[in-house]
């Protein structure tokens, strides 16, 4: 089975099951004859975007947040509504047409960048705390690239 066949299942075990775990997910999954890891399974929540919300009787399961079923990624959002992005020591500027700093920010957030400690978005400005000066030289390259912009 393919990871676009797997996940598709995983989609629609979500929309029509009650999944309140990894593990009962995985079991959902041995079910149907699909067999995998954790590891896998952790890789394919976070890419799906799942979040786990609490139900009515208090018990948290999975689910798929309807503000990013629509939202486009991060690949797709910066060719069109990056601007620039300069910074310092660890600290990195990216600047967006007006109005897209919260979108686009919302995008890095989802990223889940280990070298992202936060951002911070007003209307067409980004802030990113990043932890070290070259995490943030290495992050102001992999956002130009994104952008289609290279290392100008």
């Amino acid at each position: 089975m393919s990871k676009r066949e797997r996940q598709a299942q995983i989609l629609t075990l979500i929309k029509h099951e009650r999944v309140t775990s990894q593990e009962s997910l995985r079991e959902f999954l041995a079910e149907r004859g699909t067999e995998v890891t954790q590891a896998t399974l952790s890789r394919d929540i976070r890419e799906l975007r799942l979040v786990k919300v609490p139900g009515a009787d208090g018990t948290a399961h999975y689910s798929i947040p309807e503000e990013w079923e629509s939202t486009p990624s991060l690949a797709n959002l910066l060719p069109t509504l990056f601007h620039s992005a300069d910074g310092v020591s660890h600290l990195l500027v990216v600047r967006t047409l007006k109005g897209a700093a919260q979108t686009v920010a919302a995008g890095i957030d989802f990223e889940e960048w280990p070298e992202v400690l936060g951002t911070l978005a007003g209307d067409d400005t980004i802030l990113l705390i990043v932890r070290s000066p070259d995490a943030r030289e290495a992050l102001e390259d992999r956002i130009r690239e994104m952008a289609g912009v290279g290392n100008a």
